[in-house]
């Protein structure tokens, strides 16, 4: 470790380098880590937003940022972890970055070396550095209209893009990849058994933020501008839960009613279930299931922080339930294990851990969960599968192949049920890039 200054060591960079560490080397989630640190430290409001964007746009960056830095250095995978992601916080600073001035991201970098690195660490990262400042132009990637030039440029993996041409085309691969990169919508569900939504808004937007009406659900604000989530007192005092307008519709689909008996076979964290129990005005029974301990406690928290009594966590595998509760939900959700491509603009570094074996192994998982899942069903009841994913293998397939081998389940037109922007779906696809909410797949089938 080199001799360095202590007051001209740079706080923001130097905890976005420790989180990134954390991500890249212990296989930590970018989204967890970073909320871990914000509640930790005392920062600014301006200063939370600059180690938010360089941390997950570092993260969603990927190998496209490594491709960019291996134009000036022969192999990055022998720097020191600490190294690394200094370089990477320096190039993503100076080309990805237009309120940075570059000079600024060198000179942090170069101290921070002298903080983390071994002897000569920090010339090496100002030569890199200044280099790339000299000739910007070999960082530049291909151009071509082929999926790796895509996929560089829109920082995903090759194999996604890929087999999203495939499905989409070009064009609408590149709106997706781009729609990726930017800043999901914050949304909120309103806890109806403690309010209303006019209320609501009326109490965020007197705590200051920019706020609208859900075009999607009756229950679901938009917040456009907020501050810290952990300091609005909506969410402390149980008047509302984070929730994506698209995971939203999932309740509303299902048309749970109360008294009625439901179970939610991979329930947490308990977005969906605690959304039930409220259109079930909290009455009647919820049988949640999940095979993690801290899910379920989560599950508990969530309930018992909204006011809701309904609800039974119960540690169990969803492929197993058919057997012990045959025949007793009037309602049945499978909210199923899923690549979870329609959420990548909220997990920075969700499209880095995923695998293009997930399309081979997925879907024989979600149709074990069905199949269990189908037999608790009531003659007369509904079963809802839904994903928040838009590839076909663990949607449309998955749901086509069940209705093939149990024919005492019809497919309902399942956009009918949608709360406020009717269709004549079979099944509901939401397309992130085309509909604004996250991507998500919902499908309504009645047991005849």
């Amino acid at each position: 470790m080199q001799k360095y200054r202590e007051e001209k060591i740079d706080r923001v960079r130097d905890l976005a380098m420790q989180v990134l560490q954390k991500v890249h080397v212990a296989g930590a989630y970018a989204n967890v880590v970073l909320v871990e640190t914000l509640r930790e430290v005392q920062l600014s409001e301006r200063d939370r937003r600059f180690l938010t964007e360089l941390v997950y746009g570092v993260t969603k960056a990927g190998a496209s940022l490594d491709y960019m830095i291996g134009r000036y250095v022969a192999d990055l995978r022998k720097a020191q972890p600490a190294i690394r992601e200094l370089l990477r916080l320096g190039f993503y600073q100076i080309f990805c970055m237009d309120r940075v001035p570059p000079s600024a991201a060198c000179n942090t970098a170069v101290e921070l070396a002298k903080k983390h690195g071994r002897r000569g660490a920090e010339s090496f990262v100002n030569g890199v550095l200044r280099a790339a400042l000299r000739e910007p132009e070999r960082a530049a990637f291909p151009d071509g209209r082929d999926a790796r030039s895509l996929a560089l440029r829109t920082w995903h993996p090759q194999w996604m893009v890929e087999r999203w041409i495939r499905t989409y085309g070009y064009e609408r691969t590149e709106e997706l990849c781009r729609c990726n990169n930017t800043s999901a919508p914050l949304s909120m569900r309103v806890n109806t058994l403690r309010t209303n939504r006019d209320a609501l808004m009326e109490q965020l937007a007197a705590a200051g933020a920019q706020v609208r009406a859900s075009a999607w659900v009756p229950d679901g604000i938009v917040l456009d501008a907020h501050g810290a989530l952990d300091e609005l007192a909506a969410l402390r005092e149980g008047l509302a839960q984070v929730q994506d307008e698209s995971s939203m519709l999932v309740a509303h689909i299902l048309g749970a009613e109360p008294g009625m008996t439901v179970i939610d076979a991979c329930a947490a964290p308990g977005g969906k279930t605690t959304h039930i129990a409220q259109r079930m005005e909290n009455r009647g029974r919820i049988l949640a299931f999940d095979i993690y301990e801290e899910k379920i406690r989560r599950i508990e928290r969530n309930a018992k922080r909204l006011g809701i009594s309904i609800i039974e966590a119960h540690l169990s595998d969803a492929c197993e339930i058919g057997a012990v509760y045959a025949g007793q939900a009037d309602r049945v959700l499978v909210d199923a294990p899923c690549s979870g491509l329609g959420v990548l603009r909220r997990k920075p570094d969700a499209r880095w851990k995923k695998s293009a074996r997930d399309a081979k192994t997925l879907p024989s998982l979600q149709h074990a969960i069905l199949e269990s899942a189908a037999q608790t069903v009531k003659k007369g009841g509904v079963l809802v599968y839904s994903t928040c994913t838009m590839e076909e293998c663990e949607n449309a397939a998955v749901v086509n192949a069940f209705l093939e081998t149990h024919t005492d389940f019809a497919l309902e037109e399942t956009g009918r049920f949608l709360p406020v922007q009717k269709t004549a779906e079979r099944m509901v696809q939401i397309m992130p890039e085309a509909d604004g909410p996250d991507g998500f797949f919902i499908a309504r089938m009645r047991r005849l």
